[in-house]
């Protein structure tokens, strides 16, 4: 079954004040490591502009924008606009920190407002599995890179066999009651917990991606395997049909 784009965005939006705080919980701090590992890896790239999607209360364009040359330009982008707010809150709490070139915007990442070839890098960080058509997503993506340009997507994946009943038990049962008990809106995260179960293991999503257009995937599995870094380029020459 894929997500519902307005059950997401309502979701999100519900969530949105709470949200950084669940995750730095529910993660036990691991996602700022899980993040550092993304933005070590675009900055291997050298780009010169990245697109993040899905970028939510805006954590991975923050850390880009930190992590990557003053000179690069990055633009946050997401649909649900309460998560853009607190990117925007975050951004002018930094005092200035943060270089000017970082901007958010509000759009639909299964048909952007952007011209073709127009990224060198493009990142998605546990948003992929929230979009109603995966296919499509990848698609606009590579559509909006540069050929030669590069695709980052950091998201939750099948964990080691050994570590599975343990995550299980902690994701469907243990965590939707923790969350509830941070945000008020326990049921937004018994989804979240059910959509990552749902999704394709590293092999099936790197399938997926070539499906899409992009050689040179590999996938970089971390904490025994529940996320993945997964890699890929958009080839070059590569010319859209």
């Amino acid at each position: 079954m894929q997500p519902d784009p307005a059950a997401v965005n309502s979701m999100f939006g519900r969530i949105a004040r709470r949200y950084d705080l669940a995750n730095r919980i529910l993660s036990g701090g691991m996602d700022l490591r899980w993040r550092a590992r993304l933005v070590a890896a675009v900055g291997r790239a050298h780009p010169e502009g990245v697109l993040d999607l899905a970028t939510g209360s805006g954590d991975v364009a923050l850390a880009l924008a930190r992590g990557l040359p003053a000179k690069t330009r990055i633009v946050g982008m997401d649909f649900c606009q309460p998560m853009l707010d607190q990117a925007e809150a975050k951004k002018r709490a930094s005092g200035g920190s943060q270089p000017g070139n970082l901007s958010f915007v509000c759009g639909d990442a299964l048909n952007m407002a952007v011209p073709d070839a127009s990224y060198d890098a493009v990142t998605i960080a546990f948003g992929l599995r929230n979009m109603a058509d995966r296919g499509r997503c990848l698609r606009e993506i590579r559509r909006v890179l540069r050929p030669g340009g590069r695709l980052f997507i950091l998201e939750f994946s099948r964990p080691s066999r050994w570590f599975r009943p343990i995550y299980n038990l902690y994701l469907l049962h243990i965590s939707p009651w923790l969350a509830g008990a941070l945000t008020g809106h326990r049921e937004a995260y018994r989804y979240l917990g059910e959509s990552i179960g749902r999704f394709p293991d590293r092999e099936a999503l790197s399938a997926e991606i070539a499906s899409a257009g992009f050689d040179a995937i590999f996938a970089s599995p971390m904490t025994f395997g529940i996320v993945a870094l997964h890699e890929a380029r958009r080839p070059p020459g590569d010319a859209l049909p």
